[in-house]
């Protein structure tokens, strides 16, 4: 199985609802997100690719105009905007487009992350 990877980043705030007052994840804040995303395939194409990594700038852009410099809240309609349903999200995203997608990986902190990988 061949497998490649590409990694992007953003910066973006978020808030997690339901949450108890003092957990800091409670408050309005911002990561320095990472996202990486996977895919893999038993044969190389034509030109001895998994994928074309220059195909993999439709997500640079989308990131670029939706997430980066947003409230991924009011973007993603969602009071529980975690790294681990924004995996799930770009993973659904990047799937509808390239089916040798098989994980997305995000990261709010140099010390976490959350994997999305059905």
């Amino acid at each position: 199985m061949y497998r490649i990877t590409k990694e992007f980043h953003f910066s973006a705030s978020h808030q997690l609802f339901g949450l108890p007052p003092e957990h800091q994840c409670a408050r309005l804040h911002g990561h320095n997100y990472i996202v990486v995303v996977e895919l893999t395939a038993a044969e190389l194409n034509a030109h001895g690719f998994v994928r074309d990594y220059l195909d993999l700038g439709d997500l640079k852009r989308y990131i670029d105009d939706t997430l980066d410099h947003r409230h991924l809240n009011d973007v993603l309609g969602d009071d529980c905007v975690t790294a681990e349903r924004m995996a799930k999200h770009l993973f659904d995203w990047c799937r509808a487009r390239w089916p040798e997608v098989t994980a997305v990986k995000v990261s709010e902190t140099p010390k976490t992350w959350a994997e999305y990988r059905p």
